[in-house]
């Protein structure tokens, strides 16, 4: 398969010679019709003069002298023939051997048109000759006055002119054959330059900006490249965050799966051991059975808390959890959601401070959104917790190992859990619900926290 600028160059030559042989054959037969015209209008015009000089009655008496001489300028036959046919003055043989001429196709047109012409070779000179031939009258006597030129004279001036002609067509078509041909070796360049580029673009790799300025449609295109790659390159930055998003998403699933596994593998352990040991001691004494039975239970109600926390995440996340809104005491739901957190944390101290305030809220959803900010300052932190209540904020302030700025954009997603707090055993829901239950309210989160000093969860209304 060719390229383009060799099919381009290819097309070009064939054009080309096929032009330079179809002109110099066109050039040649107009010019030698034109040619040989002109030397018609040539004789003619000589045979006009000499039929002037013969209205003379003096010139007819020195008829071959005058035929003579000007054969001798001019270079061409002259024969002088009477009515009858008889060549009475010839500039190129004796009068004696030449033949009647009443017969000669010339001599028959004059007569019959008062001009006439042919092209043969005289039997008189034996050389090819251009005649043409006029009837004139002189002293009412008929004449035909007969003047021809050499073909072979004619044929050397006109293959000179054919040739000049020819170099002159050669000339020109060989310039715009070598314009051509730098135009072909310059689009060859353009898109050699574009294939290099798009060969590029395959494997992803375009390395520079394709310019071209050589004409509007390489312009174009060059632009339109450009364009395609800044859209490839976007899409596969996309494509690559979305990988990356994928890599993390998968990875934080099999972080969920694992802390999911271990919170439901504890209470599953302790229900399955105590239940394997009530069932194979019938003897066990009853106060030890009632304390094994409230472990069962303990444990089977973590289990069921730890279901109901991802309901509500779905439900928070799907936008049907429904609001149950009525005027709450803040202080009095914080005392219980402490109160609840004592048992599970009994050395540890949470105060309460600031002035109550009263408002419209879903007691349920806010009592977990409040627990979970306190379980998580427990749980990050040794020292004690302190809950401020104002006239627009919940805070909750610890003294604990805190957050890294880069996490904090991060720490209210779903199932998302810090990578370097040294607790691996949390489903990463608390601040999710927590953020949730406050949008339905319209209440904001507002984080401020430093790394290894602490941090102040605030819900603001």
């Amino acid at each position: 398969m060719l390229k383009i600028h060799q099919l381009f160059l290819r097309t070009y030559i064939t054009i080309f010679f096929a032009i330079l042989v179809s002109l110099s054959i066109i050039t040649y037969f107009w010019s030698k019709n034109i040619y040989i015209n002109q030397i018609e209008k040539n004789l003619l015009q000589n045979i006009d003069t000499l039929s002037i000089v013969f209205k003379n009655k003096e010139a007819l008496n020195n008829i071959n002298q005058i035929v003579h001489d000007l054969h001798e300028k001019l270079n061409l036959r002259i024969t002088i023939i009477n009515e009858t046919g008889v060549v009475i003055a010839d500039s190129d043989k004796e009068l004696s051997l030449i033949k009647n001429h009443l017969n000669r196709k010339e001599i028959i047109e004059a007569k019959n048109n008062h001009v006439g012409k042919d092209h043969r070779k005289s039997e008189t000179i034996d050389k090819e000759l251009l005649y043409i031939a006029k009837k004139i009258v002189i002293n009412d006597a008929i004449y035909y006055i007969r003047m021809a030129d050499y073909i072979t004279n004619i044929t050397d001036d006109f293959m000179s002119l054919t040739l000049e002609i020819f170099l002159f067509i050669t000339f020109f078509l060989g310039v715009a054959f070598l314009a051509t041909y730098f135009i072909s070796i310059r689009i060859k360049k353009e898109t050699d330059d574009i294939l290099h580029f798009l060969t590029l673009l395959t494997h992803k790799k375009p390395s520079f900006n394709l310019d071209s300025k050589y004409t509007y449609e390489f312009n174009k295109i060059t632009k339109l490249l450009n364009k395609v790659a800044i859209k490839l390159s976007k899409r596969e930055k996309q494509k690559a965050k979305q990988n990356a998003k994928l890599k993390l998403a998968n990875r934080q699933k099999d972080e969920i799966i694992s802390a999911i596994s271990h919170e439901f593998k504890n209470p599953i352990a302790i229900i399955s051991g105590y239940s394997e040991t009530i069932l194979n001691d019938e003897q066990m004494p009853q106060a030890m059975k009632t304390k094994f039975l409230k472990k069962i239970y303990s444990n089977s109600n973590k289990m069921s808390h730890i279901i109901d926390k991802l309901r509500l995440t779905l439900k928070l996340e799907e936008g049907k959890q429904e609001l149950l809104l009525a005027p709450c005491s803040i202080k009095k739901v914080i005392e219980t959601c402490i109160s609840d957190l004592k048992d599970k944390y009994k050395n540890r101290e949470m105060l309460i401070q600031g002035i109550d305030v009263t408002l419209k809220v879903d007691e349920t959803l806010i009592s977990m959104a409040i627990s979970n900010l306190i379980e998580n300052a427990l749980k990050y932190s040794e020292d004690e917790i302190i809950v401020n209540i104002s006239d627009n904020s919940i805070c909750v302030i610890d003294k604990g190992i805190g957050i890294e700025e880069k996490e904090l954009e991060k720490i209210n997603q779903k199932f998302y859990r810090i990578s370097n707090n040294g607790w691996n055993n949390s489903l990463g829901l608390g601040l999710f619900i927590v953020q949730s239950v406050l949008t339905l309210h319209n209440f904001t989160l507002e984080i401020h926290s430093e790394f290894k000093k602490g941090s102040q969860f605030c819900i603001k209304y």
